[in-house]
Formats: C-alpha cells, structure tokens, sequence
C-alpha cells in the first residue's frame, strides 16, 4: 500500500447517514462512464469493507439494484445522496464519493477514466488495477 492510512469521516447532505474509513491521504478517483455513473456523476476511490465502517443511519439508507443486481447503489432516504456503494467490481469494497467526506484529512485526489460502458472486458483485462483495490495488499492511493 502507497501512503499512510488516516481516519477519514463522512456522510450524506443532511447528516442523517454518517462513516468513517481508513485510506490515505491522496487517493485515485475512478471517473466511470457506464450509464448510471454517468447520470449521478458517480466519481468514487475503493476501500475493502474492513476499513470501512458505518457509524449511524443504516436505517436511513435505501438501495437501488438494476441489470446483475451486483452493484448496491446505497444512498440517503432523507437528502438522496449516495456517499458511498457496493460496486459490482468489488463486493467486498465500498466505492467512496471524496467529495462526501469531511474536510480536513484528503490532501490530495487524482482522477483516472474507467470505461465502464465496456466494463466486462476492461475487469477482463484489469484496467488499473482497479480489480485489486478492495483487497488488503492493494494500493488505494496514487499509483
């Protein structure tokens, strides 16, 4: 793993559904361009489950599924706002919104494109490494 880990918090607008993960300070962004990422501008940076945690608003939180039913597409009953999902690349990681977490403690973000419109050819081929993200040895931050 490149970089330090530190305790990041974030939530949803309205405060309702609130989290904590452990990534570095400077992280890669996917910037997807499959058909839900594009219409919710879903950009997000992975973190395996176990370094994510909920912290309040489980009951707060709907879901939407669609095609494989893979993804969890979690967001805020209360506001709408997904902060954070179950991508279909990586059922054990959380896709995280940088932009849903608290000043203070993200120094740094780098966008990388991800052809999701493709996605069973790009994991095929593992596109950036982005098949490894979720797992305890892989790198979250800059590469």
């Amino acid at each position: 793993m490149d970089g330090e880990l530190v305790r990041h918090l974030g939530g949803c607008h309205c405060g309702a559904v609130r989290f904590e993960i452990m990534a570095p300070r400077k992280v890669t962004v996917y910037n997807c361009n499959c058909s839900i990422c594009t219409k919710k501008q879903n950009r997000h940076f992975i973190v395996p489950n176990f370094r994510f945690k909920l912290l309040q608003g489980e009951d707060n939180l709907t879901c939407y599924t669609y095609n494989t039913k893979a993804a969890q597409h979690t967001f805020c009953k209360t506001c709408g706002v997904q902060s954070f999902y179950t991508p279909r690349s990586h059922p054990d990681g959380k896709g995280v919104a940088p932009h849903c977490l608290d000043e203070g403690t993200l120094e740094g973000v780098t966008v990388v494109d991800f052809d999701g419109v493709h996605w069973t050819q790009n994991m095929a081929q593992n596109t950036g490494n982005i098949k490894e993200m979720s797992k305890e040895n892989d790198k979250l931050s800059d590469q």
